[in-house]
């Protein structure tokens, strides 16, 4: 099926190619991903937009000498087929598969570890400066997606590299649907005439010429710049000391080709603006790319058809509460960093538009304009996910904590989040918010205790958190009326003896079915901060072992804040700890993962009778 594609398995046989082949190898290329990732899942519609860029990329340039650095990483299945990892992408992002995102110990064709956004251009100014330190000749090249562009990180490296000087080629992926393509033969002329040779030597020679009359040199820039602006769709990239290039078909490979070998032998920062098409060769992607952006297995002739579920997730769940609480309090704005769909907001974005803001990929400015709206009375929530938030870690301190703000942070895909792996798994949380004073930290067990916790932090008078994880609950009934729950109180679920389970958030249902074994105490401790210290102190009295539970790293944790009281009060009772361990943990089944840290019944029935047995 692919008589091409099936013969390369590392980049320089790909450069063996004649040009007029690659266009096959790109339907090849891109038939095999749809087939391959229907069987696994992954994201789709953003690789098929990338194929003729990758191709491009790695016929042109002499990787891995020649450093790609990949921005957002969740494009680049094209580049890991074309780097060795074909047969392998029948395990993508499943355990001891491949990951998702590019990672440098699993390729050295991954020149750097890209799962959260607009890191690249700073990475590759950084491999730029290095290979002129050390001598070198090797290329440093960031493909950026135009949503990763949004982000202050990208600006500040953009401005970084105009005044270094560095060799740096920037390739902004822009697939938004919106804007047009690159029209006509006479752009295509421009664009080769602008990335060769002959237009860099020229603008030089005249710099020299018209540098003796600075007036006139100055004349010369503005009117290239002016002439530039009738044919491109801006010159800002020139005012951070780019030489912009574009736009330019991004599916075209014989003009991706010629503009890239034109730009290669140019010295200096480069700006190339490509054009693509997300979904691009499969139909139902290109109708419809945000439905197949992520995707589960599915059948690649039918496309995907959506499963009904009696359960809803706690995103929907979130959702619901958002345009419930909306219609009660005209205070509510929502708010969210480039994540309506995925964090639920696609009901509230049509329900009250006035009050909805996508800032896009700026996580720092969401929190912090979150902070100027509060100041005037009004009542931001800012719905982001666990390891987004982490971007955003000194302005919830300084522009809300310390302002004791009052700011919801509904937090999700708290714990891990299976597939999508380390850099996405939301495993420390409780740990960097709980150490900041004037926050109120919750977590629901379940999906009705999400809404009531949702509904609480809103009541309050300063900056709360509620974390909650990816997917569904137990399947608990909710409670159309929202009651607020008594801050800083748990609950005892269950009656047992010589122990106390004390579980954080989702771990209560694999409590309960542990202390059933254990013919254990269960306590939904519902709040991280404050915590429930007189629950804490009555539980200590009356128990051998306090085993806390938590889906967050165990350092600094949860459990920690229980010990932390303990310890303060001169009580040194027996206490274990569970929860995430000290190391990052790979993609795979969410169910599996929580196993394999000894979180589910097995693992804490297990821990609790090896503790019990020590002398």
């Amino acid at each position: 099926m692919y008589p091409l594609l099936d013969h390369i398995e590392i980049p320089a046989q790909l450069r063996t190619l004649k040009r007029n082949q690659l266009p096959q190898l790109a339907e090849e290329l891109r038939s095999y991903l749809i087939e391959s990732v229907s069987q696994t899942g992954g994201h789709l519609s953003s690789n098929l937009g990338t194929i003729e860029l990758t191709i491009a990329l790695h016929y042109i340039f002499d990787t891995p000498s020649d450093r790609l650095v990949w921005d957002v990483g969740h494009q680049t299945y094209a580049h890991k087929i074309l780097t060795g990892r074909q047969a392998e992408m029948a395990r993508l992002r499943m355990q001891n598969g491949i990951s998702g995102f590019p990672k440098r110990e699993e390729s050295e064709y991954d020149a750097f570890g890209t799962a959260h956004s607009s890191t690249s251009i700073s990475a590759a100014l950084g491999m730029a400066i290095a290979a002129r330190l050390n001598h070198t000749k090797q290329h440093a090249i960031a493909v950026i997606g135009d949503g990763a562009m949004s982000a202050g990180m990208a600006f500040e490296a953009l401005n970084n590299a105009g005044v270094m000087d560095a060799n740096l080629l920037v390739i902004l992926n822009d697939n938004d649907m919106s804007i047009s393509p690159p029209v006509g033969a006479l752009n295509h002329y421009l664009v080769k005439l602008m990335s060769g040779r002959f237009y860099a030597t020229a603008r030089r020679a005249g710099e020299r010429m018209l540098g003796v009359v600075p007036p006139m040199l100055e004349l010369a820039k503005r009117a290239e710049e002016h002439v530039k602006g009738m044919v491109t769709p801006s010159t800002l990239f020139e005012e951070f000391g780019f030489n912009y290039i574009g736009p330019i078909d991004g599916h075209d490979l014989d003009i991706l080709l010629t503009t890239l070998n034109n730009i290669k032998q140019l010295n200096g920062p480069q700006f190339l603006h490509v054009v693509t098409r997300k979904g691009k060769g499969y139909k139902p992607a290109e109708e419809d790319p945000i439905l197949y952006h992520g995707v589960g297995k599915f059948n690649s002739s039918q496309g995907i058809v959506p499963k009904q579920s009696s359960k809803l997730t706690y995103a929907e769940i979130f959702g619901n509460w958002l345009c419930d609480m909306a219609a009660q309090d005209t205070r509510l704005i929502g708010i969210t960093p480039a994540m309506r769909e995925g964090s639920g907001l696609v009901r509230f974005s049509k329900e009250y538009p006035d009050r909805y803001f996508d800032v896009g990929i700026a996580e720092q400015h969401a929190v912090t304009f979150a902070a100027g709206i509060a100041c005037e009375g009004l009542k931001p929530v800012v719905a982001i996910y666990s390891t987004f938030l982490q971007r955003a870690y000194d302005q919830l301190i300084h522009d809300v904590a310390i302002q004791n703000l009052p700011v919801v942070f509904a937090i999700d895909r708290a714990g891990l989040v299976g597939a999508d792996g380390p850099t996405h798994a939301g495993s420390f949380d409780l740990s960097y918010l709980r150490c900041i004073p004037n926050i109120t930290v919750m977590a629901p067990a379940d999906e009705n205790e999400c809404r009531q916790m949702l509904y609480t932090a809103f009541q309050l008078d300063g900056p709360t958190a509620v974390r909650y994880p990816r997917g569904t609950g137990p399947g608990v009934a909710i409670q159309q009326e929202m009651q607020a729950i008594p801050v800083g109180k748990g609950e005892i679920r269950r009656q047992g003896t010589r122990v106390a389970l004390l579980a954080f958030g989702t771990m209560l249902a694999p409590c309960l079915a542990a202390g059933d074994e254990l013919d254990a105490t269960v306590v939904n401790m519902r709040f991280i901060k404050p915590l429930d210290q007189e629950l804490v102190s009555q539980l200590a009295a009356e128990y051998e072992l306090l085993v806390t539970v938590e889906e967050n790293t165990i350092m600094g944790g949860a459990g920690s804040a229980v010990l932390e009281y303990l310890v303060n009060q001169g009580n040194h009772i027996n206490l274990l700890q569970l929860g995430l361990p000290d190391y990052f943990i790979d993609q795979g089944d969410s169910a599996q993962m929580l196993a394999n840290c000894g979180l589910d019944k097995a693992g804490i029935v297990k821990s609790v009778q090896q503790r019990l047995a020590l002398p």
